[in-house]
């Protein structure tokens, strides 16, 4: 298995602000996010990795690997590289693919989402996991996806996207205050991410409560 940890240098000064305060954060919550955050997230990882796993293409790139949460469920067929802007998540994240000898994970980069040091059509696949609602632009990181995604690939996103009523408007308003220690946004709506929903574009509430979504995209010129 060949890792590669690198460092994506982006020259745009506000972002790399931005880009700074996530990385302090999950600094922070490195030690202990799988504890606080795995449970809650398990499901809807779980339902992104298996739409991964059915679809076909065996170049996968996770946007977002954290501590490799997602990584010991995907098709060992697959072929995934992972990339995070925190270094102490990707350590984690090592440890995990060392000690589960995940042959199949044939990389990791310390990188920018919104900003990717890959070749135009690198991957058939490119999934982001509780990814968007932590990047300083939630549609740049979408456009870099739709980069490095062949024409034909497709793009999946697991999210919270706000709700306007009923059971998952209260249980995003329950869990808000963790919501912003993590660096999410509870009033981040689907809208934010994609510019335009087509009749093509899958979406499908996850458990529990519906408070996460899947939403699949075709790589469409």
């Amino acid at each position: 298995m060949t890792e590669l940890l690198q460092e994506a240098r982006i020259g745009h000064p506000r972002a790399a602000l931005d880009a700074a305060s996530v990385r302090d954060a999950y600094r922070r919550w490195a030690g202990v996010y799988d504890e606080v955050f795995g449970a809650v997230s398990g499901a809807g990882r779980r339902r992104a990795v298996a739409a991964v796993n059915a679809l076909p293409g065996m170049r996968v790139l996770e946007v977002g690997v954290g501590t490799g949460l997602a990584l010991p469920h995907y098709d060992p067929r697959k072929r995934v590289t992972g990339i995070d802007l925190s270094r102490d998540m990707l350590r984690h994240a090592q440890t995990r693919i060392r000690d589960q000898r995940l042959r199949n994970v044939t990389g990791l980069a310390e990188m920018d989402a919104e900003h990717m040091a890959f070749a135009d059509g690198s991957f058939d696949i490119a999934v982001a996991m509780f990814t968007a609602t932590v990047v300083p632009d939630a549609r740049q990181l979408y456009r870099e996806m739709r980069r490095v995604v062949r024409p034909g690939g497709e793009l999946l996103f697991v999210n919270h996207f706000a709700a306007e009523r009923g059971l998952r408007w209260w249980a995003e308003r329950t869990l808000a205050p963790l919501s912003r220690v993590l660096g999410w946004h509870p009033d981040f709506a689907l809208g934010d991410l994609l510019e335009n929903v087509s009749a093509a574009t899958v979406i499908d509430p996850c458990p529990p409560f519906g408070l996460f979504t899947l939403v699949r995209v075709p790589n469409v010129a």
